[in-house]
């Protein structure tokens, strides 16, 4: 008996290793992550800048501008500051990342700076903003993350069509909207992904619903008293050569307005929400495609 038992103990084992190459196998073989999607989700500044102040305990707010201006006094905002109806974009994570890390280190809030960057993924996870700057990246990392797993040509040219140009793509558009995008060469990662950069929408007036709240996202902002519309342009404002919003960390090298506090009525205010042609937009049906015609005539 004793013997028998044994020889089944030395049969388990021996099955057990002619099995593992298939395990390791299966293990290799698991599904891939999915992908982005084609269109982003679009959160205000001014909402993230409401939800970060609380998390990281920098104080209590009863607005947007209150909250923006808490934070860029300890030193958190994108480099040109805060423009609350301007999109989160992987670009102003990344300035926010560098920000709330050296608030965390120089003691301008009560929490260290592995704590202090755990909330503002908490606060990315909530808003659902999978976004990570990228470190340096290798050649063999960024092939791992292969491309066979992203929407092909056609998913994107009927997602155009269908739906219309959306803000944020981290997808080359079709050619026939090509003209409407910058590109913002800012490496990151989506979940897994890697991206070397993004694309925007030069010029963009959305109603979006985020918790079931509608907001109004914007790159151009209605001055009503002066009868002026000023434009952020995304990519001079990667590059900072931009306006300035509510925190910017100095006025050097930003473009003037002209208009007194313009930081505060003009990009984070209350403001007529308007084109550049001067006619209220509407709500856009077809996913904006109609929008984006009237803005161009």
């Amino acid at each position: 008996m004793k013997q028998l038992s044994m020889c089944g103990v030395r049969l388990f084992v021996l099955c057990q290793l002619l099995l593992l190459p298939t395990l390791l196998l299966a293990q290799s073989e698991q599904p891939k992550s999915a992908p982005p999607p084609i269109g982003q989700q679009l959160v205000r500044e001014g909402d993230l800048a409401l939800k970060l102040v609380g998390v990281l305990a920098v104080g209590t707010a009863k607005d947007e501008i209150e909250a923006e201006t808490m934070l860029g006094n300890v030193g958190i905002a994108p480099r040109n500051g805060w423009i609350a109806d301007y999109p989160v974009t992987p670009d102003i994570i990344g300035e926010l990342h560098k920000s709330v890390r050296n608030a965390a280190a120089s003691n301008k809030i009560s929490m260290g700076v592995d704590e202090a960057l755990k909330r503002l993924d908490t606060v990315k996870t909530d808003l659902k903003v999978t976004v990570n700057p990228a470190t340096k990246v290798t050649a063999e990392e960024t092939k791992s993350r292969t491309a066979d797993n992203y929407p092909d040509q056609t998913v994107i040219n009927n997602y155009y069509n269908n739906e219309g140009p959306p803000v944020v793509t981290y997808y080359a558009p079709p050619p026939d909207y090509y003209y409407l995008y910058a590109w913002v060469p800012f490496a990151f990662w989506w979940s897994d992904f890697w991206f070397p950069g993004f694309f925007v929408l030069r010029d963009f007036h959305r109603f979006a619903f985020v918790n079931n709240r509608a907001v109004f996202i914007s790159n151009h902002f209605n001055d009503v008293r002066v009868h002026r519309v000023f434009r952020v342009d995304p990519v001079t404002r990667f590059r900072g050569r931009t306006f300035a919003g509510i925190g910017a960390t100095s006025r050097k090298g930003f473009i003037p307005t002209g208009v007194p506090r313009s930081e505060r009525t003009i990009f984070n205010g209350g403001r007529g929400r308007m084109a550049p042609s001067g006619r209220m937009m509407p709500s856009p049906s077809g996913g904006g495609a109609l929008m984006e015609r009237r803005m161009r005539r």
